[in-house]
């Protein structure tokens, strides 16, 4: 069985980034290095940001085609941290909505990066 350590989002501007995740989630992001940067949001998971430019060995993958899939508790908090991110002008690819598995919306990062939030 092997563990992971962690997941890594590919980012153009770290430190944009690294004010988005502050901004979004109320995090003190920690600065490894000057092109990496670990999140402290989430339990038993640590996402990390790494700056495209200093990628070893060089990628041509660029930001974007990932989705961070996190759930809230109820449909208070959901609508509760939906009016928190508008009001700090995080930007939306689709509103609050209900589906089959409850209610979801999904944020965009700078760099394409998809944060679904959903709520049984």
């Amino acid at each position: 069985m092997f563990t992971i350590d962690s997941f890594v989002l590919y980012v153009e501007n770290i430190n944009r980034s690294m004010d988005f995740y502050a901004k979004a989630f109320d995090c003190e992001p920690k600065l490894l290095s000057p092109t990496f940067a670990a999140l402290d949001f989430a339990t038993n998971v640590t996402v990390t940001l790494k700056q495209t430019s200093d990628l070893a060995p060089k990628s041509n993958i660029k930001g974007g085609g990932t989705e961070l899939s996190i759930p809230v508790s109820d449909k208070t908090t959901f609508d509760k941290l939906y009016n928190d991110w508008k009001e700090k002008g995080i930007h939306f690819e689709q509103e609050p909505e209900s589906s089959v598995f409850g209610f979801n919306l999904v944020a965009i990062d700078p760099d394409g990066h998809r944060i679904r939030i959903f709520s049984h």
